[in-house]
Parts: structure tokens; sequence; C-alpha cells
């Protein structure tokens, strides 16, 4: 466990301090996220009550769309600066470049999530009722994020190696995201405007836990064959 996890902190700490430098994945994804913000804010009236049933998806949209931002750079700037062939060589289990890369990419969209999340909720004007809607809320975008991110990560190393691996990506990880989408838009819906169902978002909710499993693990197991492709 010392061996795959140590080298994974290394990886995710160089990515981190990389952006700390830069800035330019999280802030991309933050404008991004805005921009998405912005824009539903002039499509729809916020003081429109009916206009809360949007919230659960908008997001999730927000999520979806700046985490592959994010998840399209971290093996491009790899790729281009030959660092994937050094992972290759590098006396380290491959299951631990994924999860570094994994940690790291779960990171930035974390943080865009705690600044996009409260901003959508102050211009459409929503509150959130009770202190266990927000927990469950809390759980319900760990759980989605932590999903879509594993296979977004994993679908970004196969496909950093093509020519348009930003059109690519995309096309590979919507269809195999879609379950764990699906049922963090549902959980969402319920915990926000529909608690009196909490038993149903609980369901949803191990639907994602079971999601998050299977291809967490098949990341660690397969990502040595994604390195030497």
């Amino acid at each position: 466990m010392k061996n795959l996890l140590l080298p994974a902190l290394v990886i995710a700490g160089k990515d981190l301090y990389s952006e700390w430098k830069t800035r330019q994945i999280v802030t991309t994804m933050l404008i991004f996220s805005s921009l998405i913000i912005v824009t539903f804010s002039f499509a729809f009236d916020p003081s429109n009550q009916s206009v809360r049933v949007l919230i659960p998806g908008m997001i999730w949209i927000i999520t979806i769309f700046a985490a592959i931002l994010g998840l399209n750079r971290s093996f491009t700037t790899e790729q281009s600066n030959d660092h994937i062939h050094a992972f290759v060589v590098a006396p380290i289990d491959a299951s631990s470049v994924f999860l570094g890369k994994f940690i790291a990419n779960f990171i930035f969209v974390l943080i865009v999530q705690i600044i996009a999340i409260p901003l959508l909720f102050l211009l459409f004007d929503f509150r959130v009722l009770t202190i266990e809607s927000i927990f469950y809320l809390v759980g319900i975008i760990f759980l989605g994020t932590f999903g879509f991110v594993s296979v977004g990560t994993f679908l970004a190393a196969l496909s950093s190696n093509s020519k348009s691996s930003e059109m690519l990506l995309p096309i590979l990880l919507l269809p195999l995201a879609t379950p764990v989408v699906i049922a963090a838009v549902q959980a969402t819906r319920i915990v926000l405007i529909d608690l009196e169902k909490l038993s149903s978002a609980m369901s949803w909710m191990q639907l994602m836990i079971a999601y998050d499993l299977i291809f967490f693990v098949a990341g660690l197991l397969l990502f040595e064959y994604v390195l030497e492709v």
C-alpha cells in the first residue's frame, strides 16, 4: 500500500504545484462554470419558483463540462513533454500514476464546485432548507464527482495519444459516465426539491457507490496497459 500511495501523492503534488504556479486549469474551469451560471441566470427568471427544479441539473452541467476541461489537460501536457514515457520506465506501479492523477483531478473539480455551486445558489436565490439536506448534498456531490473523475482520468490517459484527444475524450466519457450522472442528478433533485423521498435518494447513492468502486478499481488494475499503448 505504501509503494502505491507515496508515488501517487508525489505525482498529485507535482500537478497541484504546477497548477499553483500557472493557475491555468482551475482558472479555465472557473471561467467556464461562471459563464454557464450567468447564461442560465439570464435565460431563466431567478425569481420564478418553477426554476428551482433546474438547479440540480445545473449543478451537474457545471461539474461535467468543467471536469472535461480539466481532464483534457491532465495528460495532454504530460504527452507533449514526453512525461508518459517517464511514467512507463519509472520504478513505480502504473496504478500509482492513475491514483496520483485522479487525486489531482478530483481536487481541481472540488475547488470549482466549492466556488461555483454557492454562486449558483446565490444568483438564483436558492436556499437549502435543512442541515440534513446540506449533509446529503455534500455526500452526493462527492460520490458523483468521484465516479466521473475516476472514469474520466482513465479515459483521458487512453485518449491522450490521439491527435484529436479533446474531441475523443467526451465521446468516450459521456456514455460510460451516464449511469453516475443520472444517479447524481436524481439524488440531488430529491435532496434539494423533494426531501420526503429520501429513501429514493439513498438508493441512487448506493448505485453511485457501486459505480465508483467498479470504475476506480478497474482504473487501478488496467492503467498499466493504458500507459503501454
